[in-house]
């Protein structure tokens, strides 16, 4: 039946997400990049511990998880945000700085959730166009930042070429960005890189106030299932994104599962 009411168009003609086939009990489903080994017994355990308050709301603010991830970052508590999965904390971003009439800039192709985030903020996407390595045109991006431009995202390694940003090319694209754009710096395949020139944003932590760092537990800890990412950044941004937040949707099982 056809809806009778009337919904945004540009939300009416985006396609809903549609989830792959699952993979057979003997194989490994590589278009999700999914983590093929099976959980860690510690955290089974942590999971199973979990299900005798299924009854109670879990933290809203997942308070012991980042605390500990701040103390791996060496940053406080509210400079860290968790929510369920990287991608939702993406969302919550791009929601909290562009709107309509707003643009976000990104490298394409890159990680297929960046048009329809975009799009369900109400702002436009700008697409810059990979290099011919399938790596990010820096140059090219910083080039399309417009007085429109309320976002841009940077993925390393890139989501699903595989390429990374190297330190370099990064902190000269950072010295081209205004100071009053939000720079999403997606790093949620970090774990894997091993080349010793890409950027990490470990280490600029403090040296940008307009960037924020993403990472998720869903790729190389295995907890693709129990959706849990963060975020680390300067704390007015991270609570302009925790504005836009849908509550409680951190588990108590993802922050044990993440612990």
């Amino acid at each position: 039946m056809r809806a009778s009411v009337r919904l945004r168009p540009e939300i009416a003609a985006l396609p809903p997400y549609r989830q792959g086939r699952p993979a057979p009990a003997d194989g490994f489903k590589l278009s999700s990049n999914e983590n093929p080994h099976a959980p860690l017994a510690g955290v089974a355990e942590a999971v199973a511990a979990t299900a005798g308050e299924i009854n109670r709301y879990p933290d809203a603010t997942a308070l012991p998880l980042r605390e500990r991830l701040a103390e791996r970052f060496g940053v406080t508590a509210d400079e860290v945000i968790v929510g369920a999965g990287s991608v939702s904390l993406l969302a919550q971003f791009i929601a909290a700085a562009a709107g309509p009439g707003d643009e976000v800039v990104y490298s394409w192709r890159s990680f297929e959730a960046y048009p329809g985030l975009v799009t369900v903020s109400g702002a436009a996407s700008v697409r810059v166009p990979n290099r011919a390595d399938h790596g990010h045109d820096l140059d090219a991006m910083a080039d399309a930042i417009t007085e429109r431009t309320r976002v841009a995202i940077v993925c390393s390694p890139n989501n699903p070429t595989g390429t990374i940003v190297t330190a370099a090319d990064f902190d000269a694209f950072m010295a081209r960005v205004p100071g009053d754009l939000l720079v999403l710096l997606d790093e949620a395949y970090i774990e894997f890189v091993r080349d010793e020139a890409s950027v990490d944003g470990r280490s600029l932590i403090g040296r940008h106030p307009n960037l924020v760092i993403l990472r998720t537990f869903s790729k190389a800890y295995g907890l693709a299932g129990l959706r849990v990412g963060y975020a680390v950044g300067p704390e007015a941004i991270l609570d302009a994104a925790r504005a836009t937040a849908i509550p409680l949707g951190v588990t108590a099982a993802s922050s044990a599962a993440a612990l």
